[in-house]
């Protein structure tokens, strides 16, 4: 990787590109429509949304295979724990994985027909998201979202995402009907699509939508006076001066999409740096400012 290393006041500091790795802000909204399969039971829900973020090294379902015994308990019980500490846990012990996804659930005597997970950062070392959820009550019923990548071929984080869900036999429990209890199916049987399939007709069970988050650069405003970012406006040249009794020692500058387009560590202790940043397009952009005690301060900065 080409390195560049730039002139401070007290030190040196190296720069890496976005092309490492960027972060993205995520909000993901499930709609149900249920509604369009007939007469739904009375104690109608999916249980929580979960899943993860990963990369391609792993998969943890997949139609055509047989499922884990963790996505197994989420189609059957709609209970998460083996899944959340054995799929999901081995996927980040072996850096295949980075999170797991803990959404809420929907009963149909709630009011709305929406599941909701705000705020979900998405690291572009795992852009794949994996999300299951029981529809319940049944045998091994389940709404899956597999390996949908949130990048797209040129190293983009997409802004939104639309997908239609269909409803998923899981391969792993006998029944036809919106009952619990059935017997075992065996030998265990692959995932498969159950898509006009009674009780399910050819319509979509639900919509759910990935949309990355633009900042509000304005709850970025600066509240105190111990960093200091001057010129601001500026043409790209940047002083940063800490008054704090620690010296800096990262900086990561973000564009108000949220993708980190910048990185600076640093190898000495900083009180003043210079930053040229003209290689950056006008707009507002915002400097992430780590200092060497762990705490960071977020500053807004507009270039011209």
């Amino acid at each position: 990787m080409k390195r560049l290393i730039l002139k401070t006041i007290l030190g040196l500091v190296s720069i890496t590109t976005f092309s490492q790795t960027t972060v993205a802000t995520y909000d993901i909204v499930f709609t149900s429509n249920w509604e369009a399969h007939g007469t739904i039971p009375a104690n109608a829900h999916f249980t929580e949304l979960v899943g993860a973020t990963h990369n391609s090294n792993v998969t943890f379902f997949e139609i055509g295979e047989q499922v884990s015994s963790g996505v197994e308990l989420v189609a059957e019980l709609g209970s998460s724990g083996t899944f959340r500490n054995t799929d999901v846990t081995n996927a980040i012990n072996t850096n295949n994985a980075d999170q797991y996804i803990d959404g809420p659930n929907l009963f149909f005597n709630d009011v709305g027909r929406t599941i909701s997970i705000n705020d979900l950062s998405v690291n572009s070392k795992y852009p794949l998201i994996s999300l299951i959820s029981m529809i319940a009550p049944s045998p091994d019923w389940i709404i899956a979202v597999n390996s949908l990548s949130l990048i797209d071929g040129d190293g983009q984080w997409i802004p939104q995402i639309t997908l239609d869900l269909y409803p998923y036999d899981a391969g792993t429990e006998e029944g036809t009907g919106y009952s619990l209890n059935n017997s075992s199916t065996i030998p265990q049987e692959a995932m498969t699509s159950i898509q006009n399939v009674a009780p399910f007709n050819n319509e979509k069970i639900g919509t759910i939508v990935f949309t990355q988050k633009v900042l509000n650069v304005q709850s970025f405003e600066d509240t105190d006076n111990k960093i200091k970012v001057s010129p601001n406006p500026t043409n790209g040249h940047i002083s940063i001066t800490n008054a704090r009794n620690s010296s800096i020692s990262e900086i990561e500058v973000y564009n108000v999409l949220g993708k980190r387009i910048r990185g600076y560590s640093f190898k000495k202790n900083n009180a003043i740096i210079n930053l040229d940043l003209t290689c950056l397009n006008t707009g507002i952009y915002l400097l992430r400012i780590h200092n060497s005690k762990g705490k960071t301060e977020t500053k807004k900065i507009s270039i011209n």
